[in-house]
């Protein structure tokens, strides 16, 4: 008999969701994590990022303030204050996801876990059983080999205790680590400078996303540089940091206090594996089927590690999805449909296909756009350019896609998402009475749009 039903290996958001799943539908379960619990999202990444993004939006909310009737003279930002509140943050919700443990009696493994054989996991030492197994042991931010690349940090270096902010910082990589870093510092008062490999920032976005973000952003003194070929990293000997690049066969150079590697990140496998025992990988990523099912028969794998998508809430989703189908139930989330949010100011949120995407695969969509500008709340907390697009196909009229640039869109895109999974038209979303005033009529606007130009 097994020691467990279900060995997990990594307690962050798509092993810990899937672990307490699973003891909740009656297997017994163990989750074994060689650092914190919650793996990076709530350490390294999604929470401490959202912590320090809130304290720097009060700061920049608080220079502005005269405005709004409100002086607030001198202000100044504690950099160590606001780091001993993201830990304050990060520790009370590990202290949650440990206490659900103890709840739901799922035993917590110190260590790193090696798969020995199919049901066989070492964790320091110690071998332990079980009938199925689930990695999902996420992922590290990537380093690619530019030379000098070893004077640059990373975000999870980052996001580490500082007691000031620097004055200066040049991030190499405009995608969704590197923007939401810049509108964090720039925010502070630091000299932000973005050097992009591709033609924009953004690069996977909705095209006027990344223009509309980027003027916002020079406008606030970050400088951006799409197309950018970095070629080296230097430390000068005052301990400044050079970034050498080529952007239209010409030479440049960037200067700052630090420098962000922010290029993305790559499946985490490091001491996964013990001798003899393989899963099929490609590129580093592990491979699995519908089911979540790696080329070993009993051992799983979900998130980062594995997913294409490296996103909290799909990691989760497609844990619960894994649990919920080796306990005979049938999922109940679609994971197919996984919503993108980028914490930037105003904030971006999408689902779905762009219209571009739709025009590239040869789909007839329409388009219905609201720009924020004359909405009541919008207009009221003085918010930047923003807008709302939800794609729709042109014959059928169900919404196909949506993309939001504004106040508030990552707390909005569910409704969208649920039309999208749903297979639901404007016509059924203009169903709902919108409270006013909200950022959510902007939604409203933007069906009544749509569904217009449906009618031509």
């Amino acid at each position: 008999m097994s020691d467990y039903q279900l060995i997990v290996i990594g307690a962050g958001p798509g092993g810990y969701v899937a672990a307490l799943k699973a003891a909740k539908l009656g297997m017994k379960t163990a989750v074994v994590e060689n650092r914190d619990v919650g793996g990076t999202c709530l350490n390294r990444g999604c929470i401490p990022t959202k912590t320090l993004l809130h304290t720097s939006e009060l700061f920049r909310e608080a220079r502005e303030g005269e405005k709004f009737g409100v002086s607030a003279q001198g202000a100044s930002v504690d950099f160590a204050a606001a780091h001993r509140r993201k830990a304050e943050v990060t520790e009370k919700l590990r202290s949650g996801i440990e206490g659900l443990f103890k709840q739901k009696k799922v035993d917590l493994l110190r260590g790193t876990g090696t798969i020995l054989a199919p049901g066989q996991v070492s964790v320091e030492g110690q071998t332990y059983t079980a009938d199925k197994i689930l990695i999902a042991t996420g992922s590290i931010p990537s380093r690619p080999p530019i030379p000098g690349l070893e004077h640059a940090i990373t975000s999870d270096e980052l996001l580490e205790s500082q007691d000031k902010v620097y004055g200066s910082l040049v991030i190499i990589g405009g995608g969704v680590i590197g923007m939401e870093f810049a509108s964090i510092y720039s925010a502070l008062g630091c000299e932000v400078t973005v050097l992009e490999a591709m033609d924009r920032i953004l690069p996977n976005m909705d095209r006027e996303i990344c223009q509309n973000l980027s003027m916002i952003l020079k406008k606030r003194g970050v400088k951006i540089f799409p197309g950018a070929m970095v070629t080296s990293v230097e430390q000068r000997e005052d301990g400044m940091r050079v970034v050498r690049y080529t952007l239209k066969e010409q030479p440049g150079e960037a200067v700052g206090e630090a420098v962000l590697c922010a290029i993305g990140r790559r499946p985490n496998t490091q001491g996964l594996f013990g001798e003899g025992f393989s899963v099929e990988m490609e590129r580093g990523r592990i491979l699995v089927d519908e089911t979540f099912q790696t080329s070993v028969p009993g051992v799983y794998a979900v998130g980062d590690v594995s997913s294409k998508i490296q996103l909290a809430h799909a990691a989760s989703a497609q844990g619960t999805a894994c649990v919920e189908r080796l306990a005979g139930e049938e999922p109940l989330v679609d994971v197919s449909q996984v919503p993108s949010c980028i914490y930037t100011s105003p904030e971006i949120a999408s689902i779905g296909i762009t219209a571009d995407e739709a025009k590239a695969a040869g789909r007839a969509v329409k388009v219905g756009k609201y720009v924020m500008f004359s909405n009541g709340k919008t207009v009221i907390v003085d918010g930047e350019r923003g807008f709302i697009k939800i794609v729709a196909d042109a014959e059928t009229g169900v919404i196909l896609g949506a993309q939001l640039m504004c106040e508030r869109a990552t707390d909005m895109l569910s409704q969208l998402t649920a039309a999208v999974v749903n297979g639901l038209t404007a016509r059924q979303l203009l169903k709902v009475m919108r409270p006013h005033p909200t950022f959510e009529e902007g939604v409203g606007e933007a069906l009544e749009d749509l569904l217009e130009k449906l009618k031509k």
